[in-house]
C-alpha cells in the first residue's frame, strides 16, 4: 500500500503485540473516560453518550408528529368534519411536515451517526465531542420551544414550505411565522455543526490501516450526508433570514411590486429541499447496507458499486430542486433538464436496491427483526420510487400536482427508505447500548402493523389524488367518491400508530441503557461497532485489515480487549484519539479530547435566547443574549488549544507519534474548512438571488458606485490577507514553545481592522447613489451581501481580540499555533469573499 504520509507500513507487524496492557492502565482509561452522573449530564461532551440522547429526542418528536397526523386522519375520515378548525388543522400540518423533517428525519439519522461512528472507526471520540454537545443543545432547546409554540397559539400555519406571499406580512401578520423562520434557522445551525463533526470524525479519526476503500457502507453515507449538509443546509438559513428581514424591516426580497420575486423563494428552499430527501435517504441506505450483509451472513455485493451509488446520488440530487416548480411556467429547456435530472437520480438508487437483492440472494437469510425491516424497506421504497419517475415527467405532475397522489408518493419514499431503516437499525443496533436485546416477538408485531399500516393509509391516497382531491384542505365535499378511501387511510394510520405502541412496549420492558455490559453482537454482524467498548469507545484502537475485520480477524476482539493494539493507555492523563490521514488511516499525531463542560450548553441556551427574542422583536435582550453566548463559547474554546509539555509519545507496539499538530494535517485545519464551505454557500447564494432579480427586474436596477472606489476596496482587502499572511510568518519565524511578543496578534488585528474599513467604504458608497434596502430587490440582495460580510467581519475583530487576549497571558508560542492558525485564514476568508460579493455587485451587470 502506498503510504501518503511517509508511514512505514511494515511498523502494522507488530500488532497484535505479544504484552497485553498492564491492569492499571485500563482502570486509568474507565477514570478518564468516566460516566457522568447526576448534573453531569448536562457536562457530558462524549459522542456515545450525546449520540444516545440525540437518537431519543429525535424519537420523541417523531411520536409527537405522529400524533398529529392522526388528528389530521380523523379530521379527514368523513366529509365535512369539525373535530379540528381550519386554523388549528393548518397549525397541524404545518408542524407535522415541519417536525418530521427538521426535528426527526434529519436529527435522527446525524444522531445514530454521533453515536455509532466512533465505535465504526474505532476511535475513542469523534474530533469535536463539545461541538456535538453544542449541536444537541442547540436542537434540544431549539425545538422544544419550537415546538411548544402548538400549545399557545403561535404555530406557523403555512405549511412546512412556507411560500410567500402566503407568509408575507400582508398575509400573516402574526408571529407564528416568524417563530418559524427564525425557530428553523437556528435549528439548522445545529445539523451544520454536527455535519462539521461527521467530516472531520470519518477523514481523521479511522481506525489505522481502515483505507476509504475499507469503510463502512453507513460511514461512507454519513460522509455523504454530511457534505450534502454543508452545501444545502445555507440555502434553507438564508432565505428563513431574507424573509425574515422582509417581514421586519420591509426588505423586498419576494414582493414582485418592488423588484423582487416570490419565486426566489421556491428556488432557494428547494435547493435545500430536494437534496434533503436524499440527506434523509442516504445514511438509511447505509444502515440497510450493513443489515443486509449481516442478515444474510455475507459481504456485500458491490462494495464499491455502491460507494460510487452513494457518491452519484449525493451529486444529481443538487440538480434536481426545481421539478417541485414544473407547474410555475418554467421555460420548456428547464422543465426539460428538471425531468431529465429527475430519472438520472434514480438511477444510483436502483444499483443499491439491486446490490441489497443479490447480497440477500447470496446468502442464507435469518429472518430476524432487523431483516423484515430491510426487506419491507426494499418493497417501499422501491413503490415510492415507481411513483418518483411518474412525477418527474412534467405532463404527468401537471395532472397530480399538489393532490394526495403526491403525498402518498413521498410518504412511500420517506418511510420506506428512512423509517423503516432505522426501526430496523434501532433491533439491531439495540444490543450495543443496551444490556438486554429488544423482543423479536415484540418486534414482528411491529413490523408487520408498521407495514400493514403504511398501506393501507397511503395506498389508497394515489386513487384518491387521481380523482382530484388537493393537498393542505381540512375538509371536502361529499358525493365526490372521497368518503371510503379517506376512512380506509383513517383506519390505516391507527394500524400503524398501533406498531409504533408496540415499540415503545418493547422498549419499555426490555430495553436497559449502558455503557459497559450491553447485550454485545446478537446478530453476529463483522464491524468494528461490536469491539469490547466502554464510554470511551474500544479499549484500544485495532489494526483493521479488511471490511468486515471481526469475521476476517476472530481473535481482533478479545486482542483489543487485552490492548495489545494502539493506545492501550492514556500517554498524557487526559482524553485521547489517534488522528490518521484521510486516505489510507496512517497513524498521524495523538489528539488531546476536552473534558466534561457546561460551556457548550450555555452557549447553545444563549443562541436560542437570541433566535426566541428576535421573534418578538426584542432586540435588547436578544443583544444581551448574544454577548452571553460568545462569552460562553469563548470559554469552551479557552482550554481547547492548551499548552502541552509532552511533544510525542508511545502509541504501542513501540510506534512514537506527535500529541498535537497543527497546519494542514491538523483536524481543526479540516473542520474550518468545512465551516468555510458554510459560510461561502450563503454568500454564494445571496449572490444567486441578486442575479436572478436582475434577470427578472433589470429596468430597476440602480447604477453601482464607481471604479475608482470598487478598486480601493479591493486593495484594502488585499493587504487584510498580506496581513493575515504576515502574522503567520511572524508567528513561525519563532523557535520551538517560544513566545514572539505582540508581533503575530497585532498583524491579525490590522488584518480585521482593515476588513472593517473596506466594510464601510462598501457600504458608505452604495448609499451614495441613493439605493436603500427597502427601495427595490436590487437594494434588499446588495444589502443582504453586505450584512453577511459585515457578521464575517465582526467575527473576525472577536476573534482577534481573544487572539490578543491569549497572547497576552503568554499562550501564544511558536512555532505554530491552532487559535492564530485558525483566526489568520479566517480573516484571509472574508478578504476574498469580500473581493468577489463587491466585484459581482459592483461590476455586474453594471447597471
Amino acid at each position: 500500500m502506498k503510504s501518503e504520509t511517509g508511514f512505514d507500513h511494515a511498523l502494522y507487524a507488530r500488532f497484535p503485540t505479544t504484552n497485553p496492557r498492564p491492569e492499571g492502565e485500563l482502570e486509568e482509561l474507565e477514570r478518564i473516560w468516566c460516566a457522568p452522573r447526576g448534573w453531569e449530564y448536562l457536562k457530558a461532551v462524549n459522542n456515545n453518550y450525546i449520540g444516545f440522547i440525540y437518537v431519543v429526542t429525535a424519537l420523541c418528536f417523531f411520536l409527537a408528529a405522529g400524533i398529529l397526523s392522526l388528528g389530521m386522519r380523523v379530521q379527514l375520515a368523513a366529509p365535512m368534519m369539525d373535530f379540528l378548525p381550519q386554523d388549528t388543522y393548518n397549525q397541524f400540518f404545518t408542524m407535522h411536515g415541519t417536525v418530521m423533517m427538521f426535528l426527526f428525519a434529519v436529527p435522527m439519522v446525524e444522531a445514530i451517526g454521533v453515536m455509532l461512528l466512533p465505535q465504526m472507526l474505532a476511535a475513542r471520540d469523534l474530533p469535536f465531542p463539545r461541538l456535538s454537545a453544542y449541536a444537541y443543545w442547540a436542537y434540544a432547546v431549539g425545538g422544544g420551544f419550537f415546538f411548544c409554540s402548538l400549545f399557545i397559539g403561535l404555530a406557523p400555519d403555512g405549511g412546512w414550505f412556507m411560500y410567500p406571499p402566503l407568509t408575507s406580512l400582508q398575509y400573516s401578520p402574526g408571529i407564528n411565522t416568524d417563530m418559524w423562520l427564525l425557530g428553523i434557522g437556528f435549528i439548522e445551525i445545529s445539523a451544520i455543526a454536527g455535519a462539521v463533526e461527521i467530516i472531520v470524525g470519518v477523514l481523521r479519526t479511522r481506525a489505522p490501516g481502515m483505507t476509504l476503500d475499507r469503510m463502512p457502507m453507513f460511514v461512507w453515507a454519513m460522509l455523504a450526508f454530511a457534505v450534502m449538509i454543508l452545501i444545502a443546509f445555507p440555502s434553507v438559513i438564508l432565505c428563513t433570514l431574507l424573509l425574515e428581514l422582509e417581514r421586519a424591516f420591509n426588505w423586498p426580497f419576494f414582493d414582485a411590486t418592488r423588484g423582487g420575486d416570490p419565486m426566489l423563494w421556491q428556488h432557494l428552499f428547494w435547493f435545500f429541499g430536494h437534496p434533503e430527501v436524499y440527506i434523509i435517504f442516504l445514511p438509511a441506505a447505509g444502515l440497510m447496507s450493513m443489515m443486509v450483509s449481516t442478515a444474510a451472513q455475507t459481504p456485500l455485493v458491490g462494495y464499491r458499486l455502491n460507494v460510487l451509488a452513494i457518491v452519484a446520488t449525493a451529486f444529481i440530487s443538487f440538480g434536481v430542486w426545481a421539478h417541485h416548480m414544473f407547474a410555475t411556467g418554467m421555460p420548456r429547456v428547464s422543465t426539460g433538464y428538471f425531468s431529465a435530472a429527475s430519472m438520472a437520480v434514480s438511477l444510483p438508487a436502483g444499483i443499491q436496491v439491486f446490490c441489497w437483492i443479490a447480497t440477500l440472494a447470496s446468502g442464507k437469510i435469518r429472518w430476524s427483526t432487523p431483516a423484515l425491516f430491510v426487506v419491507g424497506s426494499v418493497m417501499i421504497f422501491t413503490m415510492g420510487g415507481l411513483t418518483g419517475v411518474m412525477v418527474g415527467m412534467v405532463p404527468f405532475d401537471w395532472q397530480v400536482h399538489d393532490t394526495y397522489f403526491i403525498v402518498a408518493h413521498f410518504h412511500y419514499v420517506l418511510i420506506g427508505g428512512m423509517v423503516f431503516p432505522v426501526f430496523g437499525a434501532f433491533y439491531y443496533w439495540a444490543g450495543m447500548t443496551s444490556s438486554r436485546p429488544l423482543s423479536e416477538r415484540l418486534g414482528r408485531w411491529t413490523f408487520w402493523l408498521m407495514f400493514g399500516g403504511l398501506h393501507i393509509t397511503f395506498l389508497p391516497m394515489h386513487l384518491t389524488g387521481f380523482m382530484g382531491m388537493p393537498r393542505r384542505v381540512y375538509t371536502y365535499l361529499p358525493d365526490r367518491g372521497l368518503d371510503l378511501l379517506n376512512q380506509i387511510s383513517t383506519v390505516g394510520s391507527f394500524v400503524m400508530a398501533a406498531g409504533v405502541l408496540v415499540f415503545l412496549v418493547d422498549c419499555a420492558r426490555n430495553f436497559r441503557f449502558t455503557t459497559d455490559d450491553d447485550a454485545g453482537n446478537v446478530y453476529n454482524a463483522g464491524t468494528l461497532e461490536w469491539l469490547p467498548t466502554g464510554l470511551y469507545s474500544t479499549r484500544s484502537i485495532p489494526l483493521v485489515r479488511g471490511r468486515d475485520p471481526l469475521w476476517d480477524q476472530p481473535e481482533l476482539a478479545k486482542d483489543v480487549e487485552d490492548g495489545r493494539y494502539f493506545l492501550p493507555g492514556s500517554i498524557t492523563g487526559l482524553r485521547e484519539t489517534l488522528v490518521t490521514s484521510p486516505i489510507n488511516a496512517e497513524p498521524q499525531y495523538v489528539q488531546l479530547m476536552p473534558g466534561p463542560s457546561v460551556w457548550p450548553l450555555a452557549s447553545a441556551v444563549f443562541t436560542a435566547g437570541i433566535f426566541l427574542a428576535l421573534t418578538v422583536q426584542a432586540y435588547t435582550f436578544s443583544a444581551v443574549s448574544c454577548v452571553f453566548m460568545l462569552y460562553a463559547t469563548l470559554r469552551w474554546l479557552w482550554e481547547t488549544d492548551r499548552p502541552i509539555r509532552l511533544k510525542e509519545g508511545d502509541v504501542g507496539g513501540g510506534i512514537v507519534l506527535p500529541i498535537t499538530i497543527t497546519g494542514p494535517s491538523s483536524h481543526s485545519w479540516w473542520a474550518l474548512n468545512a465551516t468555510l464551505v458554510v459560510i461561502g454557500m450563503i454568500g454564494l447564494m445571496t449572490l444567486f438571488a441578486y442575479l436572478y432579480l436582475y434577470g427578472i427586474h433589470p429596468e430597476v436596477w440602480t447604477a453601482p458606485p464607481g471604479l475608482a472606489q470598487t478598486g480601493g476596496i479591493a486593495a484594502l482587502l488585499l493587504l487584510a490577507l498580506g496581513a493575515a499572511w504576515l502574522s503567520r510568518r511572524s508567528l513561525a519565524g519563532a523557535s520551538h514553545g517560544e513566545f514572539p511578543g505582540q508581533g503575530p496578534w497585532i498583524s491579525a488585528a490590522a488584518g480585521a481592522g482593515l476588513l472593517a474599513l473596506a466594510l464601510y467604504w462598501d457600504v458608505t458608497g452604495w448609499l451614495s447613489t441613493g439605493l436603500l434596502p427597502t427601495a427595490t430587490g436590487q437594494g434588499a440582495t446588495v444589502f443582504a451581501l453586505l450584512a453577511h460580510q459585515g457578521m464575517c467581519v465582526f467575527t473576525a475583530i472577536i476573534m482577534a481580540a481573544y487572539l490578543g487576549w491569549r497572547s497576552a497571558r503568554g499562550l501564544l508560542t511558536g512555532p505554530a499555533n491552532v487559535t492564530l492558525d485558525v483566526v489568520v485564514r479566517w480573516i484571509g476568508f472574508c478578504a476574498l469573499q469580500g473581493l468577489v460579493g463587491s466585484t459581482v455587485l459592483r461590476l455586474f451587470p453594471g447597471g
